[in-house]
């Protein structure tokens, strides 16, 4: 077995960039995070135009599409569509990534994704702080939401609501899933 060499928050910083390729940062791990497919893209602007019309008619915070979050000093995650309340906007610097988990974070899977990964994901952000974690199979149409306190699974004639995160928010899953 290797031995695995851990990076600084520094030097993740200074990775140079490179088209269609995103890190991640997991204990000081390097991620590489592949170009997602179409249906993957498709799931995610659904999820982000839903969210941004409920939370922007409701001035509830800002929802934002692959942005980083800094979770801790040595992990970095960039979920595929956040959720940020206002009050934690005032002291959101745009220039730099997030730092803490978003209040909600969302994940679609991917075809090469490995459930141990995501599993690992959902603790970072729980631990972080997240409210609530959404893990959207497209393959299987469900959406697994964990919070603090539980996991619950919806299928795809589900509504999903998120009372505790965006009181008044409610999605028809089947709709995630539509192009």
């Amino acid at each position: 077995m290797g031995t695995k060499t851990l990076l600084t928050i520094e030097q993740f910083d200074l990775l140079p960039e490179k088209e269609g390729i995103l890190y991640e940062l997991s204990k000081g791990e390097l991620v590489t995070i592949t170009e997602p497919m179409p249906r993957h893209n498709m799931i995610r602007d659904n999820i982000v135009a839903a969210l941004r019309d409920f939370v922007q008619q409701h001035a509830l915070g800002r929802v934002f599409a692959e942005t980083g979050h800094q979770l801790s000093p040595d992990t970095v995650r960039i979920p595929d569509v956040s959720f940020v309340p206002a009050e934690r906007m005032r002291g959101v610097d745009l220039d730099r990534r997030i730092q803490g988990a978003p209040a909600l974070a969302v994940e679609v899977v991917s075809p090469n994704d490995l459930a141990e990964d995501l599993r690992l994901k959902v603790e970072q952000y729980l631990a972080a702080g997240a409210k609530s974690v959404w893990v959207i199979s497209p393959k299987s149409r469900e959406l697994h939401i964990f919070r603090p306190n539980g996991l619950s699974v919806l299928r795809n004639s589900d509504t999903v609501l998120e009372e505790d995160v965006l009181p008044g928010f409610s999605l028809s899953l089947s709709g995630l899933f539509e192009s």
